[in-house]
């Protein structure tokens, strides 16, 4: 069997980068720091480093998992905590009414980003913006952003939009879904690096029962947001 390294791809360079710069920055403290600091403030520095150094890795994180079967259910795109469920207009693609569902994602929750069943990739439409917490309501308006405009390809063929939004730490979206792609459920698609939100749009009604609320933690590819009746 084929051993896997847990760390994403999509975090390429700095999965090498960061902690190797993190690394280098301890060697420095442990030989260079003792000529101008006392040992307890060499030890309390090279112990923050390489709590930086496990946290560095840790974000980068990409566990397996075994995604559910069910095709009546939506899953959760993100790893997060639920801080939005209302009903908005959506005229851009879903043309109506629209369930929309935001998940805020904490410097310390996993950050790959998954497809909510499976779908085609009908178009990818990236948005330069701000960098306002993600917390902000006014975030998912402003920040910068991408869309991933979706349809179902099992019952009903509903239209999703999946929006990865970035946040005041977060300066990256990784992305490498293409148009006119497949998407299985729970296949990984992208990541947002360091902090951010992501939104799940699905057409209101249509039998669709949402399953979280605002306070929920939901794991991507593992936690049901919505089921189909």
């Amino acid at each position: 069997m084929q051993m896997r390294v847990p760390l994403t791809k999509f975090g390429w360079p700095q999965v090498v980068l960061l902690p190797a710069g993190v690394l280098a920055a301890m060697l420095v403290c442990l030989l260079a720091a003792p000529l101008w600091l006392g040992a307890w403030a060499v030890y309390a520095l090279a112990g923050a480093l390489a709590a930086v150094f496990v946290w560095v890795l840790a974000f980068f994180r990409d566990p397996e998992r075994a995604v559910p079967s069910d095709r009546n259910v939506l899953l959760a795109p993100a790893d997060g905590k639920i801080i939005g469920v209302e009903e908005v207009q959506e005229d851009e693609f879903i043309g109506a009414k629209a369930l929309r569902i935001t998940i805020f994602l904490s410097i310390f929750d996993v950050h790959i980003n998954r497809a909510p069943c499976s779908v085609t990739v009908e178009k990818i439409t990236y948005r330069p913006g701000k960098f306002k917490n993600a917390m902000n309501p006014e975030s998912a308006r402003v920040n910068e952003s991408n869309d991933l405009w979706l349809t179902r390809t099992d019952r009903p063929n509903d239209k999703l939009i999946v929006r990865q939004i970035s946040g005041a730490i977060a300066r990256r979206i990784v992305w490498t879904a293409k148009p006119g792609q497949s998407l299985t459920a729970g296949e990984r698609f992208g990541m947002i690096k360091f902090g951010s939100g992501t939104e799940i749009y699905l057409p209101a009604g249509n039998n669709a029962k949402c399953l979280v609320k605002v306070g929920d933690k939901v794991k991507a590819g593992l936690s049901a947001v919505v089921r189909y009746e």
